[in-house]
């Protein structure tokens, strides 16, 4: 199921600001002039991306999806009843019982322990792969979430750049009256969609990531405890038991429920 908050919230919160300046009067359409959306957008990103690599930028393009679209896969509460029937069969069964259900998994990262696990690798190994893997997305996704963070950071200045610029051309036009209107409104815009910018998408979309991070390296933590329980031969209750200590307070509820 897609989790929606960050579209919701930006495109709302664009709309409200649209709506507060009808009310007052104002034009939407004169916010959205060329220049000073371009300056903002533009040098904000480009800074950004020159503040890192090439390939921190692509990542965070491609992170862009999951804060907008949410994950499949962001609580652990599904993991828990999955990770209690691996456990009751392979108590049962033995472990190499459970290589017919990975190919069903659509948790790539359960059936990457499921298979250490079955494959017979020791389980402290399986941990410190698993937890490898942990750290690594973790690192990734700081590194996505702060691209976002330093565009919010560069945008409201790149906006008074655009401003100062402005007002420059105003001066060169005080002999033209008719023209300052227009000059003043431009030059003001730029301050404008610079902190508009950083506060209503650059921002969010950090805190979003940061905060999709968490919940998805908790799941994974959660796996990782899982499987030990499982190599362990641990009794499926108290794994179940476990399993849910770890969970938010809410999916707790919703499990004893």
């Amino acid at each position: 199921m897609k989790d929606l908050a960050t579209a919701v919230g930006i495109f709302g919160g664009f709309g409200v600001v649209i709506t507060a300046n009808i009310l007052e009067g104002g034009n939407p359409m004169s916010m959205l002039l060329l220049p000073p959306m371009l300056l903002v957008f533009g040098t904000s990103i480009l800074i950004t991306i020159a503040g890192g690599t090439l390939p921190d930028a692509k990542a965070a393009v491609k992170a862009l999806g999951r804060a907008f679209g949410g994950s499949g896969q962001i609580s652990g509460a599904d993991a828990v009843p999955q990770i209690v029937s691996l456990a009751d069969r392979a108590r049962r069964e033995g472990l190499l019982a459970l290589e017919d259900m990975v190919k069903d998994m659509d948790d790539p990262f359960l059936a990457k322990g499921v298979t250490l696990a079955i494959d017979g690798t020791d389980p402290e190994e399986v941990r410190d792969i698993l937890e490898a893997e942990v750290s690594a997305k973790k690192r990734a996704d700081k590194q996505s979430a702060k691209f976002y963070a330093d565009a919010g950071a560069y945008a409201p200045t790149i906006g008074i750049v655009g401003t100062v610029m402005g007002l420059v051309h105003v001066l060169e036009n005080l002999a033209e009256p008719e023209k300052l209107g227009h000059l003043i409104a431009a030059a003001f815009l730029a301050t404008l969609w610079g902190v508009a910018s950083a506060n209503i998408i650059f921002l969010p979309i950090s805190a979003r990531l940061k905060r999709l991070s968490e919940l998805e390296c908790a799941r994974m933590e959660l796996v990782v405890e899982g499987i030990a329980a499982i190599q362990a031969g641990a009794n499926p209750r108290v794994i179940q038991q476990k399993l849910t200590s770890l969970l938010p307070a809410e999916d707790q509820l919703s499990e004893a429920a």
